[in-house]
């Protein structure tokens, strides 16, 4: 013997939670958050209003590398003029009495800087190029220079300083700081102790082995740069990507932008096809035969002097031959009833299109009934 239990159900629905009570399911979120990839368009609209990928650490890395690499390849000559100039000059001082020998003294430094100056800056001004045509390619936005009253609110402003990007390059600056500090005092603890050597140096020794020193130093930190340059402008693809991250309904808003609403255009192709077919219609009643096979379809053709060959100047299936005919019989243009014919003008021969060679025999015969018929009625 079984014994069951019945429950009875409350009278009144149990109470929810605040919690439950406030809990609403809303589809739109998921429809508006942020998880497609950029399209084409929207990564050029961005790159029209300056919106790109570029990291300043590369173009700094590279600058300092090429400037470093030229001054150690041409420091002999630098260091051989800057020398030979300034025993000139120190020699040439108590004869600078006169505006002419001042002038010789001034061109003469200005020439020296040209020689010694210029190859460095020149370089780095074409690898600051290079890179920034690396990094975004040939551009021109003056939208970054356009004046907008939005940057003189404060409150904007401060949302800048204080936003996720600006926290995150000064989370940069420190730990590059860190990390050169942290390099540069692994080398210079022991090269300090190897200072007071100088003293027993003369002046082209003295400059020689601080150069070797400054240029190895130089290059090590160059090194570490160009590694936090690469992971930097990595970052900086990454960011950019994340700042243009598109909903699926902007994604969907964008191609009907681009290729039109789906409604509209069959709303344009239908009002096109409606025009088409009602100036076919009006070139039936001009046309010479209607071709048909004889319920399904109708074909009109026309023939005028000086043609090579009859021209279709109108077909159609079902409710549409159907309204062919009709027009024929308004206007007294002739029905013929041939099979084959019909089905092979109307599968090969499109609207305003002539009649194919291989049809010729069999559209003459055709044209040549309807003629006898026509003068017999005439006569």
């Amino acid at each position: 013997m079984k014994c069951t239990r019945t429950f009875p159900l409350p009278s009144k629905p149990l109470p929810l939670d605040d919690d439950l009570k406030n809990f609403v399911f809303d589809l739109q979120r998921f429809d508006g958050e942020k998880s497609e990839e950029p399209t084409a368009k929207k990564r050029e609209d961005a790159r029209k209003k300056g919106q790109v990928a570029r990291s300043q650490e590369l173009n700094t890395a590279f600058v300092l590398l090429i400037g470093f690499t030229i001054l150690r390849v041409l420091w002999e000559f630098i260091y051989g003029n800057i020398a030979e100039y300034t025993v000139y000059l120190y020699s040439h001082l108590s004869n600078t009495t006169s505006t002419e020998a001042i002038s010789e003294l001034f061109i003469g430094i200005m020439i020296l800087l040209a020689k010694t100056v210029m190859p460095v800056m020149f370089s780095i001004m074409i690898v600051g190029l290079a890179i920034n045509l690396f990094q975004v390619g040939l551009m021109l936005s003056t939208e970054k220079l356009e004046p907008k009253l939005e940057n003189l609110n404060p409150i904007n402003g401060f949302g800048r300083i204080f936003s996720k990007r600006s926290i995150v390059e000064l989370f940069k600056s420190l730990f590059k700081i860190v990390v050169i500090g942290y390099f540069l005092y692994l080398y210079l603890k022991d090269q300090i102790p190897l200072l007071p050597q100088f003293i027993f140096f003369d002046l082209p020794q003295s400059l020689a082995t601080a150069a070797d020193v400054i240029f190895t130093m130089a290059f090590q930190v160059i090194g570490v740069i160009m590694i936090m340059a690469a992971a930097d402008y990595a970052y900086q693809k990454w960011q950019t990507t994340q700042d243009l991250m598109m909903s699926k309904q902007e994604v969907k808003d964008e191609f009907k932008q681009m290729e039109g609403d789906p409604q509209i255009k069959g709303k344009i192709k239908q009002k096109q096809r409606q025009m088409a077919m009602q100036r076919m219609m009006q070139e039936v009643p001009k046309a010479d035969v209607i071709i048909t096979n004889p319920t399904h379809l109708a074909v009109a053709l026309s023939y005028k002097k000086g043609m090579i060959a009859p021209t279709v100047v109108a077909k159609g299936q079902d409710l549409v031959a159907e309204r062919i005919k009709e027009i024929a019989r308004e206007h007294h243009v002739m029905i013929v009833e041939n099979k084959p014919v019909a089905r092979a003008l109307y599968e090969s021969v499109e609207v305003g299109g002539s009649v194919p060679s291989e049809l010729y025999q069999a559209v003459a015969e055709i044209l040549a009934y309807v003629y006898r018929i026509k003068h017999r009625k005439v006569a």
